[in-house]
C-alpha cells in the first residue's frame, strides 16, 4: 500500500478524540477485534523512556529535562505547556519520529484487512491525510471533565491548557466520518465498534 485510498492494503482508519473521551478504551476494543492498532501515545513513551531514542534531541532542546528514567515529563510539560515557541520545538522532534515508526508499522502488517492509527492529535498534526477514514471518540463535556480531574496528576489549570491545545471536540465530530460514543454503557459502545468494523472491512 502507497498511501491511503489504495486497493491493495489494509482499510486505515484514524483514530482519535480529545482527553478524556476515552479512546484508549476504545482503541483496546479494536485489538479485542483483532485489528491491528498503532499507538502513537506508546511510541512517544516509548521513545522518551529510559534509553529512548529521542532523549539526546529533547536534552540539547530542553537541557534538564531528562534523567536516566528518560523524559521528566513534570519538567518538560512546565516548559512547554506555556510557551507555544518551546511546544512547536517539542513537536517537530516528536512527530517526525512518530511517523517513522508508524510506517514500520504499517509495513509489518501490510496483510491485514484494517489497521488503526490511534493518534491524539490527528487533525491538530494534519495526519488525516494519511487515513483513509476517521472515527472521533466523543462523551459529553460534563463526563469528559469528571473523567479527566479524577486523575490523580490533573487539575483544573492543566485540564484548560491541555484542551486549549486541541481542536474542540465539536470541531472533531464535524470532520469525523464515523463518531463513537462512550458516555453510555461499555457494551453499548463495544457494539457500536463492531458495527463500524463490519462495515469497513466487508
Amino acid at each position: 500500500m502507497t498511501g491511503p485510498g489504495t486497493q491493495d492494503g489494509p482499510l486505515i482508519l484514524g483514530l482519535t478524540g480529545s482527553i478524556g473521551m476515552g479512546k484508549s478504551t476504545v482503541a483496546d476494543m479494536f485489538e479485542a477485534l483483532r485489528v491491528p492498532v498503532f499507538d502513537a501515545d506508546a511510541e512517544v513513551r516509548r521513545m522518551q523512556g529510559p534509553g529512548g531514542s529521542l532523549l539526546p534531541a529533547i536534552e540539547e532542546a530542553f537541557p534538564g529535562s531528562t534523567g536516566p528514567e528518560g523524559v521528566l515529563r513534570e519538567e518538560l510539560g512546565r516548559i512547554v505547556f506555556s510557551d507555544s515557541a518551546a511546544l512547536a520545538r517539542l513537536e517537530a522532534i516528536v512527530h517526525p519520529a512518530v511517523r517513522k515508526a508508524r510506517e514500520h508499522f504499517l509495513a509489518a502488517n501490510a496483510g491485514a484487512d484494517m489497521l488503526v492509527f490511534d493518534i491524539p492529535l490527528l487533525f491538530e498534526t494534519g495526519a488525516e491525510k494519511d487515513v483513509d477514514k476517521v472515527a472521533v471518540v466523543s462523551a459529553p463535556a460534563e463526563v469528559q471533565r469528571e473523567r479527566v480531574l479524577a486523575r490523580p496528576d490533573m487539575n483544573e489549570e492543566r485540564f484548560e491548557s491541555i484542551l486549549a491545545l486541541q481542536m474542540p471536540d465539536a470541531e472533531k465530530r464535524k470532520r469525523a466520518d464515523f463518531v463513537i460514543d462512550t458516555g453510555c454503557p461499555l457494551d453499548k459502545t463495544m457494539k457500536a465498534v463492531e458495527e463500524l468494523v463490519d462495515n469497513l472491512t466487508d
